[in-house]
């Protein structure tokens, strides 16, 4: 499918880009941080607001070994310990909803085990998200895609092989609703890794709506991957990039997220359709009748003059004869007097 709904709106070929703020886990297991996330999220303009559903005890073994990126934050504790610390309260999941649809932007949440799958069903969440690293779990992916919703698959460090079989077991599953989002998975990721080209390799590859996921430090890379036609740009935001926790300090900050909102929307309307035609009724209101060039009278041509080369100059305005036809009016006589600087129509030869 070149298109997928979202709760009314088409991501996809000829649509707008959807946007994603990822609250991720920098709620801090705060509910009134939660809130907040969600309002600056919808003061930004953006479509959705997604955070994440696991639980530390199914998501990592105890004697996972530390990542290095946390040790340099400053963490000390297991892996295991740190998400612990940070996993979303699951009965928060309605509430959140609710205040989501106040505000008029879209809830859901990338499941990290069944049980978050089936209670985020409940809540008639419109769409679904499998994080790069959960592409292996085909599992997991075949439970998603059986709730018949619209499946969106970040593809950080997968090969085509590993998202052909993650495609394939959603459209198993009766599901062909997927929304592929390229993505480097570091955090911060550099702007070399991203490769934005891959996007249209994967459009072209499984024809369906192809996007980013986007942890680059600032904006510009996820206001040019809407520039070349990202139909989901996802991004990690926070209040404060200088809270505690893992992902605060790669997310942008609320009056980034709205200046990204502001780029992606303008760059996306400035893509067009594709066509080139001449002059749009704004431009050929003023700019094609008086800035572009046509045949001027060089000097006064009294009426029956015959008109040689050196009695015409090419300037603006544009609404005489055109400067192609200059051999077309050699030779002719002039029917009125014309005057220096007059411009040359056919009604005067």
């Amino acid at each position: 499918m070149t298109r997928v709904q979202v709760a009314g709106k088409w991501l996809g070929e000829g649509a707008p880009c959807y946007v994603v703020a990822e609250a991720g886990a920098n709620h801090n297991r705060d509910l009134g941080i939660a809130r907040q996330l969600i309002d600056a999220a919808a003061e930004a303009g953006v479509d959705a607001v997604k955070f994440q559903t696991y639980s530390a005890e199914t998501l990592y073994s105890k004697k996972t070994p530390k990542f290095k990126y946390l040790e340099e934050q400053g963490s000390n504790v297991s892996t295991h310990d740190l998400l612990k610390s940070i996993e979303l309260p699951r009965q928060w999941h309605a509430e959140l909803a609710e205040y989501c649809t106040k505000h008029n932007v879209v809830f859901f949440s990338s499941p990290f085990d069944m049980r978050a799958v089936d209670e985020l069903a409940e809540l008639d969440v419109p769409l679904f998200k499998i994080a790069s690293f959960e592409i292996v779990d085909l599992p997991l992916i075949r439970h998603v895609a059986s709730k018949g919703k619209p499946i969106v698959i970040s593809t950080g460090m997968a090969n085509l092989a590993e998202i052909e079989d993650a495609i394939a077991v959603c459209r198993s599953a009766g599901n062909d609703q997927v929304i592929l989002l390229q993505c480097a998975s570091l955090y911060p990721a550099p702007a070399r890794l991203i490769n934005l080209r891959s996007m249209d390799t994967m459009r072209m590859a499984f024809r369906c709506p192809v996007g980013l996921s986007d942890h680059t430090p600032g904006i510009n890379v996820a206001v040019g991957a809407a520039a070349r036609g990202a139909a989901m740009l996802e991004k990690h935001y926070t209040l404060d990039r200088t809270m505690k926790g893992p992902d605060h300090p790669f997310a942008i900050e609320p009056d980034e997220l709205a200046a990204m909102v502001r780029g992606i929307r303008e760059v996306t309307e400035a893509l067009g359709d594709g066509q080139k035609r001449g002059p749009s009724p704004e431009e050929g209101e003023e700019m094609y009748r008086l800035a572009r060039r046509s045949l001027i009278a060089a000097c006064r041509i009294p009426a029956g003059t015959v008109i040689a080369r050196d009695m015409l100059t090419v300037k603006r305005p544009g609404f005489g004869i055109r400067p192609k036809d200059l051999e077309l009016v050699i030779g002719r006589r002039a029917k009125v007097d014309i005057d220096e600087d007059d411009v040359v129509t056919w009604e005067l030869i």
